[in-house]
């Protein structure tokens, strides 16, 4: 493979071909990270890609890629940026389509020096990480990821606009076109292993007396790409494969007399390994299925005239034209018409939403009946639906508690199965006279049923399940750690407005005390504008049309007030805690106050110095869905709290409407230590829009930003709801603890049938290809059980 020419510490990406199970991924990760010059290898079966920097100094690119290519799993560079420093990379790894696959891209792109936050996903094959090729040139990371059998093809940069790296324009990488079984590399093993199995059944019914030597040849050519890739890992510094295991099993079988048996094992593990390839498969489809929801083209409009551009092409404060029945080309902003748009594919939404100027749009949906003018907000490598497919990319780069747990646990459990598995073979024999055929046999059977394939592949099976499944919804999860943490959570705050209001503030009383009503709402407005708080908006959006005049110095207060000065009086629009600091309120004031509060109203109060001029009374009201979810989460055992910097009044007035807990009068570093608080009693999921609670978001557990969030927000927080619709959260909840019974379920699996065969191999019930039936036949249930995931329709 050809590359640009890179300069030191290059961060890369590859597509890494037969990297498509979790001992794969092992392999792959434990060998680079034993090479000079690779640093922070990250590896994902499911995506089949591996990412890592690397220092060409120390290791070349070109012998990376040799060692992956001896452990079987070559490697193609997914593109050839050209880097500046440390950049990071992401890869399409080739055949990197399970678990297995994906920790063995891990383990060898993380023993590369240079190699720095690799990441993996089995499901869409893909690789991230950063790579210092003064230590480990690129060309040697995606040799090695070759030599292994994973093949990398770099995509690009994970962040084109880093200032630590530079790259030359890349094409987006089209959609790979899923090839039938058969003419995959691991249906042609299948093919080969099972023609070699009848081959020398047939050769064995006509000539009987050469019956153990086709089988042997049948065994031997079957196990022989195995063996190569087993001995390029043991040279990496990973010996403890899924490859080692099955090769040894089928020398020992040849060397006890049982070729047919060691065939015939072969030829099943080539079976497992091809279901694992389609469960993997029909995983990736969905997010390729997702990709192809933004059209390829746009009508772009310049000038009073549109012409047809590739969606790539289109920029930011472009205008384009949306036609009935067509898809939405680009996240933006509708500036002209209005229209019904089919949001579902994108977020789950399941009616037509009627949209109209001003309100935002997602590439992808559809419009169904009106002519829109959209200006574009987010190039293609940035709108809703790339996001979403990076997340389920990235899914495993924030492993869950229990994956890493699982991680460690195979570690040390196929070596140490190996030894158990050694040690029924030669103990009995030289202590007690056994015969050695009979516990070489055993011991073989055990090196079968100690395969980790099914147990590796439990967890990450089910966390890309359950994320795919939640982005189809709406519900956008920020890695396992964050899908597990959500189910758990005993308590959830939620910021009031626009979270659990509609955000749509709207001033309904006007009480001038000292002054008329027009000029309050005018010397209110004349002090708000600029402003972008929701409170700000419905005093501006009241005096519309009306002659505001002009503020200087204009500061605010924070959670309290906004102070200007107006045609030379010194104004403040402001809380009415913050009023009584200020000035005196009469007790007619107060009533009055208390009054619009107890009707869940939020009073502002705009004073001149020290006198009050006037009351304005702001209602908000609750989204029709936020009873409902306060009730669901109620029913799942979870505490539902507001947060809210409004007076106790109106907070217990909406409270009460809601049937939730609040605690009011909040300034921003109140919510914070509020959240931390309530963690020392349990983990709480914060929910926000992201306006004033980023800070808060980020102190909890779990934040979750709403739909109309701001990108503070939808950064800082480890979950998004794409529907402005509150009752996402019960959802995200339900999920989380769907996927976490699915993992359970997977374990139980994994382990319980290799319980049963090592207790029946040892009564000498069973034999050896019972035993790899062990692994293969708890792989496909693993499988079969996470994608169950892909159909999670929550319960009301």
């Amino acid at each position: 493979m050809t590359s640009a020419p890179s300069t030191p510490g290059t961060p890369l990406r590859y597509f890494v071909e037969r990297m498509d199970c979790a001992d794969c991924a092992r392999t792959v990760q434990s060998a680079l990270t034993r090479l000079p010059g690779v640093d922070a290898p990250q590896v994902n079966f499911t995506t089949q890609t591996l990412s890592l920097t690397l220092d060409e100094a120390r290791l070349p690119r070109e012998r990376l890629e040799q060692t992956l290519r001896s452990l079987g799993y070559p490697p193609t560079l997914e593109a050839a940026p050209v880097v500046t420093s440390s950049a990071p990379l992401r890869y399409f790894v080739n055949n990197m389509d399970c678990a297995d696959c994906a920790n063995k891209v891990q383990g060898v792109v993380t023993r590369l020096a240079g190699v720095g936050e690799p990441r993996v996903n089995f499901t869409t094959q893909m690789l991230s990480l950063t790579l210092d090729e003064t230590r480990t040139p690129r060309a040697s990371l995606e040799q090695a990821l070759r030599s292994i059998g994973y093949p990398p093809e770099l995509q690009g940069e994970v962040n084109p606009t880093s200032s630590t790296a530079s790259t030359t324009p890349v094409a987006p990488r089209p959609a790979r076109v899923e090839l039938p079984w058969y003419q995959t590399g691991k249906g042609r093993n299948v093919l080969l292993t099972g023609g070699l199995l009848v081959l020398a059944l047939l050769l064995s019914l006509i000539a009987p007396g050469f019956a153990f030597w086709a089988y042997a040849a049948a065994t031997a050519i079957g196990t022989w790409p195995l063996l190569r890739k087993a001995v390029a890992s043991a040279r990496l510094g990973e010996p403890f494969t899924i490859n080692t295991l099955i090769s040894v099993a089928a020398i020992g079988a040849i060397a006890i007399g049982e070729a047919a048996e060691g065939a015939l094992v072969v030829f099943l593990f080539a079976i497992g390994e091809l279901l694992e390839n389609v469960a993997a498969g029909r995983a990736r489809a969905g997010i390729q299925a997702l990709a192809a929801l933004a059209p390829k083209t746009a009508l772009l409009l310049e000038g009073g005239q549109t012409r047809e551009v590739p969606v790539e092409g289109l920029q930011v404060g472009q205008f384009v034209r949306v036609q009935p029945g067509g898809r939405v080309p680009a996240d933006g902003t509708i500036t002209e018409g209005d229209s019904n748009l089919d949001d579902s594919p994108v977020t789950g939404e399941s009616v037509p939403v009627h949209k109209r100027p001003g309100d935002p749009v997602y590439a992808g949906s559809i419009n169904t009946d009106g002519v829109l003018t959209v200006r574009v907000e987010r190039g293609a490598s940035d709108n809703t639906i790339a996001r979403i497919i990076h997340l389920v990319e990235e899914a495993e780069s924030s492993k869950a508690p229990t994956a890493r747990f699982i991680d460690r646990f195979s570690r040390w459990y196929t070596p140490a199965a190996m030894a158990v598995a050694f040690l029924f073979a030669v103990l009995p024999p030289l202590l007690f006279g056994q015969p050695w055929n009979e516990w070489i046999y055993k011991g073989v059977a055990l090196l079968l049923i100690a395969c980790p394939c099914a147990l590796v592949l439990s967890v990450p099976a089910a966390v890309t399940s359950g994320i795919s499944a939640g982005a189809r919804r709406g519900l956008l999860i920020k890695g396992g750690a964050a899908l597990e943490t959500i189910g758990s959570v005993s308590t959830v705050a939620f910021d009031k407005t626009g979270t659990l209001t509609e955000n749509k503030p709207q001033v309904t009383d006007v009480i001038g005390l000292r002054a008329p009503e027009q000029e309050v709402v005018l010397l209110a407005a004349a002090v708000e504008t600029g402003s972008a708080h929701p409170l700000a908006k419905a005093i501006l959006a009241r005096a519309q049309g009306q002659a505001v005049p002009a503020a200087q110095d204009a500061k605010a207060i924070s959670g309290k007030a906004v102070t200007a000065t107006v045609q030379g009086r010194a104004l403040a629009v402001g809380s009415p805690r913050y009023a009584v600091e200020v000035a005196s309120l009469s007790p007619d004031e107060q009533a009055q106050i208390a009054r619009l509060e107890e009707q869940g109203k939020t009073v502002v109060v705009v004073l001149d110095g020290r006198q009050v001029l006037g009351l304005l009374a702001i209602r908000d009201e609750p989204r029709a869905d936020a009873k409902e979810a306060v009730a669901r989460l109620k029913g799942l055992g979870v505490r539902s709290l507001m947060l809210t910097g409004d007076n106790a009044r109106t907070g217990n007035a909406i409270a009460r409407d809601l049937g939730l807990d609040v605690e009011a009068e909040l300034l921003p570093e109140d919510k914070l230590q509020r959240i931390a608080a309530l963690k020392a009693s349990g983990k709480v999921a914060m929910v926000g829009d992201g306006i004033n609670d980023a800070p808060a978001l980020a102190q909890s557990d779990v934040g979750i930003a709403m739909g109309g969030g701001t990108d503070v927000a939808l950064e800082t927080a480890d979950a998004a709801l794409l529907r402005h619709s509150v009752i996402g959260v019960a959802e995200l909840v339900q999920l989380s603890r769907a996927v976490m019974t699915n993992i359970r379920q997977n374990v139980a699996f994994a382990l319980g049938l290799k319980a049963i065969f090592l207790v029946t191999t040892l009564l000498g019930i069973t034999g050896l290809w019972p035993a790899i039936l062990s692994d293969t036949g708890a792989t496909v249930l693993v499988t079969a059980n996470a994608l169950r995931l892909l159909r999670f329709k929550p319960g009301a």
